[in-house]
């Protein structure tokens, strides 16, 4: 692949502390019974229990980097409760240093306004993320933020031409192509496993997800002609190799090149 390429997926669970500044709660109410209340009015109202993207706390962002080097998979994890900015702010130092192609399932619609909203709260510097012409020409006409410029690449949105009714849940065709698809969790429990102080299993599924993501690109690349079928196939062993020699190291990765067999 002749640019690097970043894909990325973030977990996060409910900003109780915001919520509470916004609800105005006392100190005196604890965390469960403010989030409890607050489900209920939703309920009562006939609403969604998802949370608002504003208030979605990142707790772990996870990538797959491939560049000329090799592929390497990372994640950033927010784990002392205080480092969310941090968190967020290597992301984009990342995206900085390097000028990927940036790849997401669905990050339009949920990762990237989430790191927006975050980032603002936290004081996050962002330069080239943001640039759409005013520092490089070239981002005129190709940045992160357009919907329809390839810097960054929602695949979701795009195989659905950007329409919402056509969207198809990654799991589904990660596992529709082959490959394992969402490993030892899904989304609705990161919350639990969050509060159990399970962040290490949040880190690993959510390392899995954007291993499928990347997966799902190679698979994309070889439908556009961005890959020839045999340099597709090197890609998908060179992967296989990567994994085998994280395996002994992470268990998770030994689970996943078992799903694939």
């Amino acid at each position: 692949m002749s640019s690097p390429v970043l894909v990325f997926d973030i977990e996060t669970i409910p900003d109780i502390a915001g919520l509470r500044a916004l609800r105005g709660e006392s100190s005196g109410v604890s965390d469960a019974d403010v989030y409890g209340a607050w489900l209920e009015e939703r309920k009562a109202k006939g609403q969604s229990d998802f949370m608002p993207l504003y208030l979605q706390r990142i707790v772990v962002i996870s990538l797959v980097f491939r560049n000329a080097e090799g592929l390497r998979v990372h994640s950033f994890v927010d784990k002392d409760d205080h480092s969310e900015g941090k968190v967020i702010q290597t992301f984009f130092n990342t995206l900085e240093k390097h000028t990927p192609q940036l790849v997401s399932w669905n990050g339009g619609g949920f990762d990237l306004p989430v790191l927006h909203y975050r980032g603002l709260k936290h004081g996050v510097v962002a330069d080239k993320y943001w640039d759409m012409g005013e520092d490089d020409r070239e981002f005129k006409w190709n940045n992160y933020i357009s919907r329809y410029h390839m810097r960054h690449l929602d695949l979701m949105d795009l195989l659905a031409m950007y329409q919402p009714k056509n969207n198809a849940p990654m799991d589904a065709l990660a596992k529709l192509c082959g490959f394992p698809g969402k490993l030892g969790m899904d989304g609705s429990a990161v919350y639990p496993a969050y509060l159990e102080g399970k962040l290490d299993d949040i880190r690993r599924y959510c390392e899995t997800d954007v291993m499928n993501t990347y997966l799902l690109y190679c698979r994309f690349q070889k439908m556009r002609g961005g890959l020839l079928a045999s340099e597709y196939e090197q890609e998908i062993a060179m992967v296989k190799d990567t994994l085998g020699q994280l395996a002994p190291l992470e268990s998770h990765w030994a689970e996943y090149l078992k799903a694939w067999a």
